[in-house]
C-alpha cells in the first residue's frame, strides 16, 4: 500500500511539473506575441507617416506646378485633389498591413501619374513659351506699324488737354478786410471786429485770351474763425461734391483784366475776433484763397 501511495505522489509531482512548464511556456509565448504585436504596430505607424510625408511632398510639387501657370492645368488640379483625398483617408485609416499596402499601391499609382503629368506640363510650358515669344514678336511688329499714329494721337490729346486746362479764368490780388459803412455810403477799412459792419472781398479777374467773353460767375466762400460760412450760406452740388458759398459773384468778362469787389455781412450781430478765410471757386474748382484777421 505504501508503494502504491508513493507511486501516486510521484505521478502527481510529474503532472504538476509538466503543468508549470506549460504555464511558463504559455506566458513566455504570450509575452513574445505582445512584443511582436507592439513592434509591428510601431513599424506600421512609421510606415504610415512615411507614406503621408511622400504624399505631402507630391502635393507640394503639384502646388508649385499649378502656381507657375496663370491658368491652372485642370489635370494637375484634379491630381492634386486626389492626393489630398488620399491623405485625409490615410490619416483616419486603421494601422494594419493590409490597409497600409492598399494605400501604398494607390501612392505608387499616383506617383506614376505625377511623372506623366509633370512631363506633359513641362512640354505645355515650353509650347506656351514659344507661343508667347511668337505673339510678342507679332505685337512688336504691330506696334511698329501704329507707333506714328499713336504718337500723333498722344500729341493731339495732350494739346487738347493743355488748351482745355488753360481756358479757365483765374484771379489775382484776392484780399478781404472789415469795413465801416457810413450813412453817406463811404467805406472805412478797419481791423476791429466790433466796429466792422461788413467784410469786403476784392479780387482781379486775370485776362485770358483762351476764354470766350461773356457772363461769368464765381462762388465766394468766407469762413469765420469758427469755420462758419458767412453770407447766404447756401449749397450747390457739382456731381458728388457739395459747395457751401457766401455769395455768387457775377460779372461780364470782356477778355481783359476786371476788378471786382463784393460784400459779406456778419452771421450774427457782430463779427468774431480771429482769422477769416476767403475762397473763390469756379464751379467746384478752387481758383484762389486768402486770409485776414479781425482783432
Amino acid at each position: 500500500m505504501e508503494n502504491k501511495s508513493g507511486s501516486n505522489n510521484n505521478a502527481l509531482k510529474v503532472i504538476l511539473g509538466i503543468a508549470v512548464v506549460l504555464l511558463i511556456g504559455t506566458l513566455f509565448y504570450t509575452f513574445n506575441l505582445k512584443n511582436e504585436a507592439d513592434e509591428t504596430q510601431k513599424q506600421l505607424t512609421e510606415e504610415k507617416a512615411l507614406v503621408l510625408k511622400d504624399l505631402n511632398n507630391m502635393a507640394q510639387q503639384y502646388d508649385a506646378a499649378i502656381g507657375e501657370n496663370e491658368a491652372a492645368n485642370q489635370k494637375l488640379v484634379e491630381a492634386r485633389e486626389r492626393i489630398e483625398s488620399l491623405m485625409d483617408s490615410l490619416k483616419v485609416s486603421e494601422n494594419s498591413v493590409r490597409s497600409l499596402w492598399k494605400y501604398k499601391k494607390q501612392f505608387l499609382a499616383l506617383q506614376d501619374e505625377m511623372e506623366s503629368l509633370m512631363e506633359e506640363n513641362t512640354a505645355l510650358k515650353a509650347s506656351n513659351a514659344l507661343l508667347a515669344t511668337s505673339l510678342d514678336s507679332t505685337k512688336i511688329q504691330l506696334q511698329d506699324r501704329i507707333v506714328f499714329n499713336d504718337s500723333l494721337l498722344a500729341q493731339n490729346t495732350e494739346l487738347a488737354t493743355i488748351v482745355e486746362d488753360a481756358a479757365v479764368l483765374s484771379t489775382v490780388g484776392l484780399k478781404g478786410f472789415g469795413v465801416i459803412v457810413r450813412s453817406s455810403g463811404k467805406l472805412i477799412p478797419t481791423e476791429r471786429a466790433g466796429r466792422a459792419d461788413k467784410i469786403r472781398v476784392c479780387y482781379t479777374v486775370a485776362k485770358n485770351k483762351l476764354v470766350a467773353a461773356g457772363d461769368k460767375e464765381f462762388f465766394v466762400q468766407v469762413l469765420d474763425p469758427k469755420d462758419n460760412v458767412l453770407g447766404l450760406n447756401e449749397q450747390i452740388q457739382f456731381n458728388d461734391e457739395v459747395l457751401n458759398y457766401s455769395l455768387i459773384s457775377k460779372f461780364n468778362y470782356e477778355s481783359d483784366n476786371l476788378d471786382i469787389c463784393e460784400f459779406v455781412e456778419a452771421k450774427g450781430k457782430d463779427f468774431e475776433k480771429g482769422r477769416y478765410i476767403i475762397n473763390v471757386f469756379d464751379q467746384n474748382n478752387l481758383v484762389s484763397s486768402s486770409q485776414f484777421e479781425l482783432k
